[in-house]
C-alpha cells in the first residue's frame, strides 16, 4: 500500500511543474519567463539597436534613462509606462536604454514575462528579492480586457502591498493604451457601480501606480528620413540619402504611416536589395 501511494505521490510530483532558476543569476544579460515551466530562461545577448541609433524620441530618451540609471545605481526608482502607437519605438527604447546601462558598467538585469503570465509577478518579486542584482521587470503590450480582472492584482503588485516593493526590482510596461483599459470597460463599471466615480478611479489608479509615463506618438516626416539616414550610417550602407529618398516615402505610404518600425522594416527591405546581411 505504501509502495503505492508513494508511486502515486512521484507520479504528480512529475507532473506538477516546479519553480526552476539557473543557478547564477548574476551573469546573463536577460531572462525570460515561461510560466508553463515555471522557470527562467537565460538570454546571454540581447538583440537592440545603440541608443543612439533611435531618433524621434530625445525627450523620451533622457527619461527613461535617467530612471533606470537611478535604479541601477540602488536608488530608489518609478515604474515606467511607455504607451503609444504600435511600432514608435518604446520596446526598442527600453532595450535599448538597458544595453547603455551595462556599458557605463551598471550591473541590471531584465526579465520579461508575457501578459497572460501576469499572474506569476508576485511570485517573480519574491524569488528574486533575495538576489544581490537589480531587475527590471518587463511585460511588452499589456492591456486588460473587459472580462479580465487580474488588473486588481497588478495594482497590489506595482505598490508591493504592506510589505512595499523589492528595492532591486522595478516593472516596466508598454501599451498601445494610456490607461491600459479600453473605454467601453471603464464605461461599464461607472454604469454598474454604486458610485460611478470611484470604478472610474479604480480603473485610472492602476495607470497611477506607474510614477512615470512615457507617451510615443507618430513621426513627422523629416524625422522618419533622419531616422532612414542614421540606419543607413549605422549599417554602412552602400547607398545614399538622396537615392533613397523617394523610396522610403513611398514605403511608408504604402504602409500608411511613419515609425521607427516602418523605418527599420524598410531598412531590411532595402539590404536584400542590396544582397547584404544584417548583423543580429
Amino acid at each position: 500500500m505504501q509502495d503505492s501511494l508513494k508511486r502515486i505521490a512521484d507520479a504528480l510530483d512529475r507532473l506538477a511543474p516546479k519553480d526552476v532558476f539557473p543557478d547564477n543569476l548574476h551573469e546573463a544579460e536577460g531572462y525570460f519567463w515561461q510560466s508553463d515551466l515555471r522557470t527562467l530562461q537565460s538570454i546571454d545577448v540581447i538583440q537592440r539597436l545603440p541608443l543612439e541609433c533611435l531618433q524621434g524620441v530625445d525627450t523620451q530618451k533622457q527619461q527613461l534613462l535617467s530612471n533606470s540609471r537611478s535604479f541601477a545605481k540602488g536608488h530608489k526608482a518609478n515604474n515606467a509606462l511607455l504607451w503609444g502607437a504600435r511600432g514608435t519605438g518604446k520596446s526598442s527604447l527600453l532595450k535599448a536604454v538597458h544595453g547603455q546601462i551595462l556599458t557605463e558598467g551598471l550591473d541590471c538585469a531584465i526579465v520579461e514575462l508575457q501578459r497572460e503570465d501576469i499572474g506569476d509577478l508576485p511570485l517573480l518579486m519574491k524569488l528574486l528579492q533575495p538576489i544581490d542584482r537589480r531587475f527590471i521587470l518587463f511585460c511588452d503590450d499589456l492591456a486588460f480586457e473587459a472580462s479580465d480582472s487580474s488588473y486588481k492584482s497588478l495594482k497590489a503588485v506595482l505598490e508591493g502591498g504592506l510589505a512595499g516593493r523589492p528595492q532591486n526590482i522595478v516593472f516596466y510596461a508598454t501599451s498601445n493604451r494610456r490607461h491600459l483599459m479600453p473605454r467601453q470597460m471603464i464605461d461599464n463599471e461607472r454604469g454598474t457601480a454604486i458610485n460611478p466615480s470611484e470604478a472610474n478611479e479604480e480603473k485610472i489608479s492602476l495607470s497611477d501606480r506607474f510614477g512615470l509615463w512615457i507617451g510615443f506618438h507618430s513621426l513627422d516626416q523629416e524625422t522618419y528620413l533622419e531616422i532612414i539616414q542614421t540606419y543607413l550610417a549605422y549599417y554602412s550602407l552602400p547607398t545614399t540619402m538622396e537615392d533613397e529618398r523617394p523610396n522610403a516615402l513611398a514605403w511608408a505610404m504604402a504602409r500608411g504611416n511613419r515609425s521607427g518600425r516602418t523605418a527599420h522594416q524598410f531598412i531590411i527591405d532595402l539590404a536584400g536589395r542590396l544582397d547584404i546581411t544584417l548583423p543580429d
